[in-house]
């Protein structure tokens, strides 16, 4: 690709002056001297007939060998000089002040024509003029991203100006963020792409810009910094693998990635190398077994149960009432190995242990409040004082309540404490495991299958006949169905669905492992959690005690800010076998 070329500039002249015309009787002569001297020390010299200059040049008009007029002159012509050297060093406004500077010269240029001190004052004009153009396209290149790291574009144009002007700061600067922006390229390619060998290229350019220096060198260990991270993560997610549902597969594909963006001999891809090569089957339980691992205290965790392993048809299909593209398109999902999912939503009790042993203040309580139900409103409103010990009207919650008022990060980092306790991989379900644990083999529109109303002792839904504390009633709910409870219910208390899991399609939603993504073109097909890193939008799974019933559909499913914390929102955990 032929490098950009270096942006044109065009030259400009200075504006032509003509004095005020004033008129001059040969009696007004004296006060005309007065009136002129006294404008040249006001700094009056040029604009109006009243001051210094076109008075000294009516003054001579009529005597033109007035002593008096032409010292005046001269001082004037000394004090506009003066005036424009001074804009000429305005590094403010500049384009504002050469004009004013252009402006002062063309009047002495009109006055003395062969001056030497206005020609030079002049040629300064016009190269400070060529310069400024040369640095705004500069920068007009810059915004645009025509760096011309390979000729031409911004760097052309500032390498022209200090070829003139060596010391010119703007420049300088210019091409300061040139690298800076070939720095930004290669720490993109670096972080986003994992291409290290096109983040090793934008260095070299970055370095032809001002030469190898202290911003260069911070910029190589950051990327070597980023390469190391990108490493340990695929060393701790290939290790990861090795023990979750997503097995050998995913692990060797880590592998690959870290081959291909470490350096040789690097002992990251050394050690997930070996354990690959040692792990070839893992897991020793049975589909449906309910178990609990212990705690380093003695006590056990949350009880699990193992789902089977096998493949469904994921998102809503084609005709589904009150489904919506966010749900499609309908796509098969494979598990090659079950996992263990929490059988309930983790608890009150549960939350309370790793608050207490990890010391951890969960967002809701380090911001001071959440989204409770009001009733005398019948809104969800943000309530003072609400954290996760709350209910869902903000009342302190039982022990064997599910958490609520709990963001996505209070979630992982509950996973990530049981992990240390339990020495096993817990964490938030995929959004696919979810859906695959919530319908249980059914492919109906709801859990439950294609009924409208849910069967009794099903879940806590949004039911016609449930009614809150001051006599209210859903205006939109399942017809007939009643659950005995207006807002949230002690864990577990409704009937198992087919696999043994509890509250799946009712009580709180849930946050799962997934970023939210329009819909599922081009979603993972194998179970993973479809993740980028830092995203803000998370997604929620399964109906709670307040949707309604189009809400309550098993491919249903909503974006959630990761900070968002509430009294409809628990989770569950998953862990591989």
């Amino acid at each position: 690709m032929a490098p950009d070329p270096a942006p044109q500039v065009e030259m400009t002249v200075l504006p032509a002056w003509s004095a005020p015309e004033v008129s001059l009787q040969p009696e007004q002569l004296p006060e005309a001297r007065k009136a002129a001297d006294k404008a040249l020390a006001e700094g009056r010299l040029y604009q109006e007939a009243d001051d210094a200059i076109p008075l000294y040049l009516a003054i001579l008009a009529l005597q033109p060998q007035d002593r008096a007029a032409k010292r005046g002159l001269d001082k004037a012509r000394q004090q506009l000089r003066t005036q424009a050297t001074a804009l000429l060093a305005q590094t403010e406004n500049q384009r504002q002040a050469l004009a004013q500077a252009a402006e002062r010269v063309g009047v002495a240029v009109a006055l003395a024509p062969e001056g030497k001190a206005e020609r030079e004052l002049a040629q300064r004009i016009a190269t400070a003029r060529r310069l400024l153009a040369l640095n705004r396209a500069g920068e007009q290149a810059l915004r645009e991203h025509q760096f011309g790291e390979d000729g031409g574009g911004a760097q052309a144009a500032f390498r022209e100006v200090l070829a003139t002007d060596p010391a010119n700061s703007r420049a300088r600067q210019g091409l300061a963020a040139i690298e800076s922006g070939l720095i930004r390229r290669a720490e993109h390619a670096a972080a986003v792409e994992s291409d290290f060998q096109a983040a090793a290229m934008w260095l070299g350019k970055a370095s032809t810009i001002r030469g190898e220096g202290p911003t260069l060198a911070d910029a190589r260990l950051r990327i070597e910094g980023i390469r190391t991270a990108q490493l340990d993560a695929l060393r701790e997610g290939g290790l990861r693998d090795l023990t979750s549902s997503k097995g050998l597969k995913a692990a060797r594909q880590k592998l690959e990635q870290a081959q291909r963006i470490a350096l040789a001999g690097d002992g990251t891809v050394t050690l997930l190398a070996e354990r690959i090569e040692l792990v070839t089957r893992y897991g020793s339980f049975r589909p449906r077994q309910v178990f609990s691992d212990a705690l380093q205290d003695g006590s056990r965790g949350p009880r699990m149960v193992v789902v089977p392993y096998g493949t469904f048809q994921m998102g809503a299909e084609a005709e589904e009432i009150g489904a919506n593209d966010a749900e499609r398109p309908r796509h098969a999902v494979r598990f090659d190995r079950g996992f263990a999912m929490t059988i309930t939503e983790v608890t009150v009790a549960d939350f309370r242990r790793f608050v207490e042993t990890a010391k951890s203040r969960p967002r809701a309580t380090r911001r001071g409040h959440s989204i409770v139900y009001d009733e005398r409103s019948g809104n969800f409103i943000r309530r003072s004082g609400v954290d996760w010990q709350s209910d869902y009207n903000g009342l302190k919650a039982a022990p064997n309540s599910p958490v609520m008022h709990v963001s996505v990060r209070d979630a992982e980092a509950y996973a990530a404490w049981l992990s240390e306790q339990t020495g096993r991989h817990y964490r938030l379900p995929s959004e696919s495991e979810f859906e695959y644990a919530l319908r249980a083999g059914s492919q109906g529109r709801y859990p439950w299958g294609r009924a409208s109303v849910p069967p009794e002792n099903t879940g806590n839904f949004t039911g016609s006949l449930d009614v809150s504390p001051s006599g209210r009633h859903w205006n939109n709910a399942f017809i007939g169905y009643g659950d005995g409870f207006w807002g949230t219910a002690p864990a577990g208390i409704f009937n198992a669905n087919p696999w043994g899991l509890h509250d799946m399609a009712g009580n709180l939603s849930e946050w799962v492992a997934d970023c939210w993504h329009a819909s599922y073109r081009r979603a993972p097909a194998d179970g993973a959690a479809w993740y980028n890193p830092g995203c803000r939008q998370r997604v929620i799974r399964g109906g709670n005690w307040a949707n309604a019933p189009e809400q309550t559909r098993a491919a249903w499913r909503q974006s959630q800010d990761s900070d968002v914390t509430s009294a409809r929102i628990g989770f569950r955990l998953v862990r591989g076998i």
